[in-house]
């Protein structure tokens, strides 16, 4: 099922699809911090167009503890794309280097793009402000281990949640399941009318609320994202809606002991740092691991 794949949006994964990948990062967690050589010889290429962390590294990291190389470059700066190059003609080079590349990009569409004119298989690591679907699968899969279980969670997605891709690919990655999801955000940091239409017609149910503190107690996940700055054409706006939500100590007082909290990174001061003590804080086992989970996606790919 995922044999020479393509990864450019959440909506092309089934369930099946998305168990077969958990369980193989389940087993990829023991070499997550040291090697299994069944990539030896293999290349992968990243073309990270924009700022990246944790998406890059885990990455790489991950195509190293598989046993394989990687060549590529963060950030047009020194890159012909700089001349001028177009993105067709960058990933046609990229694709005589590589067995698999790894695209992050601005613009909407990237991914599909560099997928349409590539031979090898191209994973969209973030384009635009639609899709991140490696992000969603992750996130996913975070829950899945720490519940032992998806069907049946009650998951808030709390912040911004037009501009985020993150929640735009967790949604529908998650209709997939039978879970509840609580839309926390000002009415207009509410998702795409699009994304709601897609997910509802999948069954996933939903409901909207702006105080995140009637809520709470009933959450067993709650995903924070924070509000995106850059993606607002207007600073006016930004400037409304910045510092919404912070999630501190005291609003967690009403949740229930299993409640986790998640998010995508980086935090800005929607998570008061006082909450990384709490047992609720997941988010940087969330971020860890990204590493097995990617060295799964990338295994079921090219093996």
């Amino acid at each position: 099922m995922w044999r020479s794949r393509d990864v450019i949006s959440a909506r092309d994964f089934t369930r099946a699809d998305l168990e077969e990948l958990f369980e193989t990062a389940k087993y990829m967690e023991k070499y997550a911090k040291s090697r299994l050589d069944v990539l030896r010889g293999k290349i992968m290429a990243v073309a990270f167009f924009e700022p990246s962390t944790r998406t890059r590294l885990s990455f790489e990291v991950a195509m190293k503890r598989l046993g394989g190389d990687v060549v590529g470059f963060w950030g047009a700066e020194g890159t012909s794309v700089e001349k001028g190059e177009t993105l067709a003609d960058t990933i046609k080079m990229l694709d005589a280097y590589s067995n698999i590349i790894v695209i992050r990009h601005r613009y909407e569409g990237a991914a599909k793009l560099a997928a349409e004119v590539a031979e090898s298989p191209v994973v969209n690591g973030g384009d635009g402000a639609f899709n991140h679907p490696t992000q969603a699968m992750l996130d996913i899969y975070t829950m899945w281990r720490e519940f032992g279980r998806v069907d049946g969670l009650n998951i808030g997605l709390l912040g911004d949640l037009r501009h985020a891709r993150t929640v735009n690919s967790l949604l529908e990655a998650l209709a997939n399941f039978n879970v509840r999801v609580y839309l926390i955000s000002p009415e207009y940091l509410r998702p795409r009318a699009e994304t709601i239409d897609y997910v509802r017609s999948r069954g996933l149910k939903l409901s909207f609320h702006t105080n995140v503190e009637e809520v709470i107690g009933e959450l067993d996940v709650m995903y924070v994202v924070r509000i995106q700055k850059e993606r607002f054409i207007d600073p006016l706006e930004y400037e409304k809606v910045k510092g919404s939500y912070r999630v501190a100590p005291d609003m967690l007082r009403n949740a229930k002991k299993s409640l986790i909290v998640l998010h995508p990174l980086p935090r800005v001061d929607e998570i008061d740092p006082r909450v990384d003590a709490t047992p609720h804080a997941k988010y940087f086992k969330q971020a860890a691991l990204g590493v097995p989970l990617r060295m799964a996606l990338i295994y079921l790919i090219l093996s």
